[in-house]
């Protein structure tokens, strides 16, 4: 018996060893949230959904607030729909001791709404990584690989960065960029799928109380780390029509919250048209870099008018 426990404890450090090491290659070829949970801790973010990870580029503020280093903590809308979990998750990535920070919350109806009678304990973020993960910080983090990465660990290794970049790319600053082909026809096929969505998304959600509560909690608790601003997105003419339908109000209620709040609200959803999008619902990288110019130059004048 001792024999076998000695040659079973070989294999088992052997595995061990072997997970170990695989682990230490994973990046941002691994899925669209690893980077997200590896640190360090930020002193200024952005916040949001899919539209969030993929359009605003923490580079290009970098470049635009010479002394601060942005990342991006944005996800999609069943991972960080404003709420409880991602209120939470927002409280374990930043920095505890931030004290001047700069904060983007990106809006859309989408991520303040909920499917119609859905009960909290039900919301798609309860299934969440945010949910369970403890460790924000750590790189090789093998609390998310063995939580949420489903997959042989030798695809880690097999998939790495080193090879070639994925498709969709997550960088170690939290930014998402998405490498598509981006000829007419193919977005416009591309586009035909999310009006779809957002259709059928109009008929089964509704925005929710919860949701904009949430996210007035949120910004309660960045007001007092730093000075916080809410941009509203926007996707293609297409799919802003669908969202005008839903919630012919929805850039007035966000103005009012943050009017309540004395903190910035930037609305570009009526700019719509002068974008590039991938799908109708997503910016390319390269409108995504221009666009983010502008949240900081929004960020910059409305600093002056306050002074």
């Amino acid at each position: 018996m001792k024999k076998f426990l000695f040659k079973i404890s070989f294999y088992i450090i052997g595995v061990v060893a072997v997970l170990l090491f695989l682990g230490t290659f994973a990046d941002g070829n691994t899925d669209d949230s690893y980077r997200h949970f590896t640190g360090p801790k930020p002193s200024n973010m952005i916040m949001g959904d899919s539209r969030g990870v993929q359009a605003v580029v923490p580079d290009i503020l970098d470049a635009k607030f010479k002394d601060r280093k942005f990342t991006n903590f944005a996800f999609n809308i069943a991972d960080s729909p404003y709420g409880k979990v991602y209120f939470e998750a927002i409280k374990k990535k930043l920095n505890p001791n931030t004290q001047n920070g700069i904060f983007i919350l990106t809006v859309d109806p989408w991520s303040v709404s909920i499917d119609k009678g859905q009960e909290e304990k039900d919301l798609p973020e309860t299934r969440s990584p945010l949910a369970s993960m403890h460790f924000y910080d750590i790189n090789p983090n093998y609390e998310y690989l063995l939580r949420n990465y489903p997959r042989s660990w030798f695809n880690i290794y097999k998939d790495r960065e080193e090879v070639a970049k994925s498709n969709t790319y997550l960088h170690k600053n939290g930014w998402m960029e998405v490498t598509v082909d981006v000829h007419p026809d193919t977005v416009a096929a591309r586009t035909v799928k999310k009006v779809e969505e957002a259709i059928l998304s109009s008929k089964k959600q509704e925005i929710s109380t919860y949701r904009l509560k949430s996210l007035e909690n949120i910004i309660d608790f960045l007001k007092t780390k730093g000075s916080v601003y809410i941009v509203r997105i926007p996707p293609s003419e297409k799919v802003l029509e669908i969202e005008k339908k839903y919630s012919p109000d929805f850039s007035k209620r966000i103005k009012a919250i943050a009017e309540k709040q004395g903190i910035g609200f930037f609305d570009f959803s009526p700019e719509a048209k002068k974008y590039t999008y991938t799908d109708g619902n997503h910016m390319y990288k390269e409108s995504g870099k221009v666009f983010t110019a502008q949240i900081a130059d929004s960020i910059l004048l409305h600093t002056k008018t306050l002074k």
